[in-house]
């Protein structure tokens, strides 16, 4: 199955058609049409997940965002606080790609919205093209780990998780990378300003301007406040959450004068196509994991693992290096649906934690979307990035932050209260 499945995807085989059709093939091969019997309860099943109403409205969310000019009064406000500063622009735009993370939960928002305004900003003052493409795009995939995550969602609905607990167990993590990220921009370009010259004298404030500029953080504080803080206070289910979001959302919009009948048709069009997409792996998956799952294949495996007698952190460290070898061929959707119900049973065998690895596949995910020759927010990013900046600046402006990344997975690994501790504070 798993042969099969590889090599339909190899021949470019839609992944939803790949898992569906591998699983019915199979399944009819050795079972007949009885193997239906196992599969169309299991779709079933899937349509009536409550948690699964949170996708739709979480995108629906970002969508709306992203056209509302946020991000665009966000970068005023940080060109205004910290232009001054050598690096200021760079720091400053990984800090907006941490708050459109907890706005949106959609990697890709971040990276197109600022890549449209930041990066041609930052050049115009001479900022390196590296330094300034690769602050955007792994800022932008801060998106998997800061809640709301769609990929935490889809995660919690195949090893049913809390959501909750994953969100909470995402914030500390991605806080940490940002953190990373800032201190890098600030000592490059401290110690080599031309990287990132500070603007000019003449279009500095003061003080109190700085203090009025920070208006532009009311209406996502707002919203960041509403969505996560109801969730972690106990006051609303992830679901009833994005349906809070959604409606702020549009109030954003409104306040900037953007919310009309054409975007609002717009944001709507793109939520369904994306909601169809995922549906349909979703559902393609659950055909291919329960066939998969009754073949034994799962048990055949974590059985010749712990007969093995490996240590649990080789079997970890060979896991985690998958993905970043997958990550240079597949999406994170697809190695999500493919990895995780052979993982997950693995992890639990050998005695981690399932939320900490949950954070550490999020963030191996994020890595995975840098990552060339196919990392998606290379994707993005080169069709929004001006003509000056070439693909090949781009696969060098992320191997900085692909090493940064890989440190935070080992500091995960060395620290898991860095991930645990927020969902203990709050669940237990």
């Amino acid at each position: 199955m798993f042969g099969a499945m590889l090599t339909l995807m190899f021949f470019g085989v839609p992944l939803a058609w790949t898992l569906m059709g591998v699983g019915v093939g199979f399944g009819y091969w050795i079972w007949g049409p009885d193997s239906l019997g196992i599969m169309m309860p299991s779709i079933f099943g899937l349509m009536n997940e409550f948690i699964l109403v949170a996708l739709p409205l979480f995108i629906l969310m970002g969508m709306i965002l992203e056209r509302s000019g946020i991000a665009d009064d966000l970068f005023q406000m940080i060109y205004k606080i910290m232009g001054g500063v050598r690096g200021g622009l760079g720091m400053g735009t990984v800090v907006i790609c941490a708050l459109i993370a907890a706005m949106v939960g959609i990697t890709g928002a971040a990276t197109v919205s600022l890549g449209l305004i930041a990066l041609p900003a930052m050049l115009k003052r001479g900022y390196s093209k590296q330094l300034s493409a690769g602050a955007i795009m792994a800022g932008g995939a801060l998106g998997f780990l800061i809640p709301p995550s769609l990929v935490m969602i889809l995660y919690a609905f195949l090893t049913r998780e809390s959501v909750g607990k994953l969100f909470a167990a995402g914030v500390m993590p991605g806080l940490m990378l940002a953190a990373i990220y800032m201190l890098y921009i600030g000592i490059r370009c401290y110690r080599n300003p031309t990287l990132g010259p500070p603007i000019e004298a003449s279009e500095r404030i003061g003080f109190w301007q700085k203090v009025v500029a920070l208006k532009a953080m009311i209406l996502p504080g707002l919203l960041i406040a509403v969505v996560l803080g109801t969730m972690a206070a106990g006051v609303a289910s992830p679901t009833e959450a994005s349906a809070l979001g959604a409606f702020g959302a549009m109030l954003c919009a409104l306040a900037h004068g953007k919310l009309n009948v054409t975007m609002l048709n717009s944001a709507l069009f793109s939520t369904a196509r994306i909601m169809g997409m995922l549906m349909w792996i979703m559902i393609g998956a659950v055909i291919f994991s329960k066939i998969y799952i009754a073949l034994g294949a799962g048990q055949a495996i974590v059985g010749q693992i712990m007969a093995a007698e490996l240590s649990p952190y080789l079997v970890l460290s060979v896991i985690l290096l998958s993905y970043l070898v997958l990550g240079m061929f597949l999406d994170d959707s697809a190695i999500l649906f493919i990895t995780v119900p052979l993982y997950v049973p693995i992890i639990k065998a050998l005695g981690f934690d399932p939320i900490w690895f949950a954070t550490l596949f999020v963030l191996a995910m994020q890595s995975a979307y840098l990552t060339p020759p196919f990392g998606y927010n290379l994707f993005y990013m080169r069709s929004v990035a001006p003509p000056e900046v070439t693909t090949g600046d781009l696969y060098r402006s992320v191997v900085p932050f692909l090493a940064m990344q890989v440190l935070g997975i080992v500091l995960l690994v060395l620290f898991p209260q860095i991930a645990l501790w927020l969902p203990e504070l709050i669940f237990d």
